[in-house]
């Protein structure tokens, strides 16, 4: 503790800083920024743009690049991206404006390196703002990332077409909206783990993704299923089994 003090002291750290090594977190006048997420779960921490005001979002910003050396953020706006690039002149900026996210780095942050590979699949092009999300959280913690596209039930000869690639990957996120019978359809063709995106994507009963949702959960092979729109938390999970296979294989 006295040598975070110091570094207070004589201004190689800042304050902000050694809150995030003292207590794990870091206070700002817009919120808190859970600075140890990345070391204690091994999944980056997000600031979550919606609600937030974009100089709120671009406050957290500021302090998650100075306590971590990066920031994602998700679902953002141009204003959100627009006051994050302002606040954070020196950090380089990749913006996703279909997947609503912001990722700003400064100039030594480093990613991790996982030695396994996610696919990422979708029922159709209205999934991808949600599969763009998982897929940006599993490139910032390491993972590679495969997409297919577009290969939605409607016309089976497309998941088919694709199917080397689907039992060759590691990892599974499908991303589906209307009734959802992309992930079940895809869990019965692989013994890879998949995970059920269900999207809110579709019109008429059940078309906010309440439909996808309750045929995932009611799916007749064994997949796990996240929220609704739930990019992130696919991405995550998606990651921790990413990043246990890639251990299993370092292992001699």
């Amino acid at each position: 503790m006295r040598d975070i003090l110091d570094a207070v002291a004589d201004g190689t750290l800042s304050p902000a800083e050694a809150e995030a090594r003292l207590a794990g977190y870091a206070t700002t006048g817009a919120g808190r920024f859970d600075a140890a997420r990345e070391t204690r779960r091994g999944i980056p921490e997000a600031i979550l743009a919606e609600g937030k005001t974009p100089d709120e979002t671009a406050t957290i910003a500021v302090t998650a690049v100075e306590t971590s050396g990066r920031a994602l953020i998700t679902r953002a706006s141009a204003a959100h991206a627009e006051a994050v690039a302002d606040a954070l002149p020196d950090c380089a900026i990749d913006r996703d404006a279909r997947a609503k996210t912001i990722v700003a780095c400064d100039s030594s942050f480093e990613r991790p390196d996982i030695d396994a590979t996610v696919g990422i699949i979708t029922g159709g092009t209205s999934d991808a703002e949600a599969a763009g999300e998982a897929a940006v959280v599993l490139r910032e913690m390491g993972v590679t990332v495969e997409r297919v596209e577009d290969v939605g039930v409607a016309h089976l000869g497309r998941v088919l077409d694709h199917l080397d690639l689907l039992r060759d990957v590691d990892v599974l996120v499908v991303a589906a909206g209307r009734e959802g019978a992309l992930p079940t359809v895809v869990a019965g063709l692989v013994d890879t783990p998949v995970i059920g995106l269900p999207v809110s994507t579709g019109y008429g009963h059940g078309g906010d993704g309440e439909a996808a949702l309750l045929g995932m959960v009611q799916s007749c092979t064994v997949l796990s299923v996240v929220n609704i729109d739930a990019g992130y938390i696919a991405g995550a999970q998606a990651g921790l089994v990413a990043r246990a296979v890639s251990d299993a294989r370092q292992e001699p």
